[in-house]
């Protein structure tokens, strides 16, 4: 066993299946993906640590724990259209290509988004396509989505992105409440109307776009 695959290995059984993480589809795609192929190669030695770790541009992987918890919380299907929000180097675009029929990634950062496409591609990822796009207004020429996964902190979630949720869809975000304590919710559309409830405490990097706006006072 390689050193990366030892990690790796580690990571799922040491880190993730102890976080309550029994999904076994979303355990197998944990497993599977090689998340050094997503990282810059100063930071391999890191790839499977609980960790966030930076990608360029002010971007981070989300650490592995809160990101397989919110994965398992959304519940992916093998039959789900995804938006992945904020991908980044592609990583969770890979492991979401796993579990769903097609994932859509939007990033705006360009670079970003071409390493992403070319990590994809090295991975195997057919059913997976990245977007260079301003994350803030996900990407409705491909929606309605069963899944938006938004990968970082937000202030709050914009209109137009959860008006891309799908009867029935779901979508996980973190978002930053007082004192600067995130809350992982969970989003769900039924019957036209969209709710959240809060899953479990979880800050990742701030999302860039994201950020909360200011206030005026008079």
């Amino acid at each position: 066993m390689s050193d990366y695959a030892a990690a790796r290995y580690y990571m799922v059984e040491g880190q993730i299946r102890p976080n309550k993480v029994t999904d076994h589809r979303l355990v197998e795609a944990l497993s599977s993906i090689p998340r050094e192929v997503f990282v810059p190669k100063a930071s391999r030695g890191i790839a499977y640590a609980d960790v966030g770790i930076p990608v360029g541009q002010g971007r981070y992987l989300m650490e592995p724990m809160v990101f397989a918890r919110m994965l398992q919380e959304a519940g992916v299907q093998e039959t789900d259209v995804v938006l992945d929000i904020g991908c980044g180097s592609g990583y969770s675009t890979a492991v979401l290509s796993r579990l769903a029929a097609t994932v859509v990634g939007v990033e705006s950062d360009p670079a970003l988004a071409q390493r992403a496409t070319e990590a994809l591609a090295e991975v195997g990822a057919d059913n997976a396509i990245v977007f260079n796009a301003p994350m803030t207004e996900g990407y409705a020429a491909q929606g309605p989505y069963n899944v938006i996964v938004v990968e970082g902190t937000v202030a709050e979630v914009p209109e137009a992105i959860t008006a891309q949720l799908a009867e029935g869809g779901r979508m996980v975000v973190a978002v930053e409440g007082e004192r600067g304590v995130g809350e992982v919710r969970l989003f769900r559309r039924a019957g036209g109307v969209v709710s959240s409830r809060i899953l479990f405490e979880g800050r990742p990097h701030l999302l860039p776009g994201f950020e909360p706006q200011p206030k005026f006072v008079f």
